[in-house]
């Protein structure tokens, strides 16, 4: 009797899991029309927080220099580095590159910290003067981002509706044929963006990520906290805090597909768990917001919101599954030699194949569309390695909560190569 329980509360969350992606895979095919408004002449400021960033650095800020755009600024953040973070900064282009040190105590307390403190240097430095906040774009970029060349033109008809207060483009890793782990992790960016994102311009909940989201001015200055200190909040998921609260504000978020931001695939498994188990405390967190959602998001959106927002309580449950399984399959084996049917049944399979892998074809189609040269055969093989990929999150999960609930909320930040 428990091992039937076992079997069909595992089998229930998978196939509940399963029609939420199917959903979303249909909905990803829907063109959505944009909103043509006015072209107006914006300004686009990249923010880019670093912390020890003189690997990587010098690359993100010659691409940035290098945009086909004419209005445009860098600034680095120099949130107390140990490293020759600010004499990169200062080695760019002195027109277009401007460079913000922050000094401790005040320093390393967070990205969203970093990020308010530039948005503030902006504003004082006077460099935002005699520009609409409308009309002015601010784009957070990591330090080892790399942007497309066609980025702002791929951006920019996005904010000709008025309403649009934000647009996450695509994200890829520049070092994807670097190992089985780094083309894993693309693929994983690229469904993601595909796929979830895509979808979710249609519900009305898109999200936003920490690397290439474009967002008006005039949206972040409806997110100043009562303290002034500016519109990211200290979670350690800070993007994902500020996409809600622009959706609650009334702001619609965009994902544009045909630009994409480069970034650094991890290349060592127990620095990717480390990671990902940041974002799972960040998401925990991000628990605060519910009732904000309940409060001022409508309809759809914040049943997707509520959806997105309860992964971390569903990765910690999916990872009993496992466990499930094996005490309900020998439940079954006992079940069978007790009433002399085979040991062994073919459904012990297909059964557990066809609940773990059939989502596999979707996305190896979907990657197979953007990794060129990769072939579909090659990409649904991959998939299938990227089903079992997605374990990593458990081991990651109960990190998060382990140093939640031990009240760890220290910076876990992934070191460059």
């Amino acid at each position: 009797m428990i091992s039937e329980v076992l079997l069909g509360s595992s089998i229930a969350i998978i196939v509940m899991a399963g029609c939420y992606n199917s959903a979303l895979f249909v909905l990803s095919r829907v063109r959505v029309r944009r909103r043509r408004g006015p072209r107006a002449q914006r300004l686009y400021v990249f923010l880019l927080a670093c912390l020890n960033e003189e690997k990587v650095l010098a690359e993100s800020l010659a691409r940035i220099t290098g945009l086909p755009a004419g209005n445009f600024i860098a600034l680095v953040i120099d949130d107390a580095s140990d490293d020759r973070t600010s004499d990169v900064a200062r080695a760019a282009d002195s027109d277009r590159v401007r460079l913000l040190r922050r000094e401790l105590p005040n320093a390393r307390k967070g990205k969203g910290a970093a990020l308010n403190a530039g948005i503030r240097h902006l504003r004082e430095s006077g460099l935002l003067d005699g520009h609409d906040p409308r009309d002015v774009i601010v784009c957070v970029v990591d330090a080892d981002g790399r942007l497309d060349q066609h980025v702002v033109q791929a951006v920019d008809p996005y904010f000709d509706n008025p309403r649009t207060g934000a647009t996450q483009i695509g994200v890829r890793m520049y070092n994807r044929h670097k190992g089985l782990l780094a083309r894993l992790q693309d693929m994983e960016f690229v469904i993601y963006g595909d796929i979830f994102q895509s979808a979710r311009r249609y519900i009305g909940s898109v999200g936003m990520g920490g690397n290439g989201q474009f967002m008006r001015l005039a949206a972040l200055d409806t997110l100043m906290s009562e303290d002034g200190k500016g519109p990211w909040s200290d979670s350690l998921t800070e993007d994902l805090d500020l996409g809600v609260r622009l959706i609650a504000r009334g702001w619609t978020n965009q994902h544009c597909t045909t630009a994409a931001v480069s970034q650094q695939a991890v290349l060592d498994v127990r620095r990717l768990v480390r990671q990902r188990s940041r974002w799972f405390q960040g998401h925990l967190q991000s628990a605060g917001l519910v009732p904000l959602i309940l409060r001022e998001v409508p309809g759809r959106a914040a049943v997707d919101l509520l959806y997105h927002l309860s992964s971390p309580v569903l990765i910690l449950l999916t990872s009993l599954l496992p466990v499930s399984f094996i005490v309900a399959t020998a439940g079954a084996v006992v079940g069978s030699v007790q009433a002399g049917h085979p040991l062994f049944s073919p459904m012990w399979v297909i059964g557990p194949y066809v609940l773990s892998f059939t989502a596999a074809y979707a996305y190896g189609w979907v990657y197979s569309r953007r990794e060129q040269g990769l072939g579909l055969v090659r990409a649904i093989l991959l998939s299938h390695v990227f089903v079992i990929y997605g374990y990593i999150w458990f081991a990651a999960g109960w990190w998060g909560l382990w140093r939640m609930l031990t009240g760890k909320q220290t910076w876990l930040k992934t070191a460059r190569t």
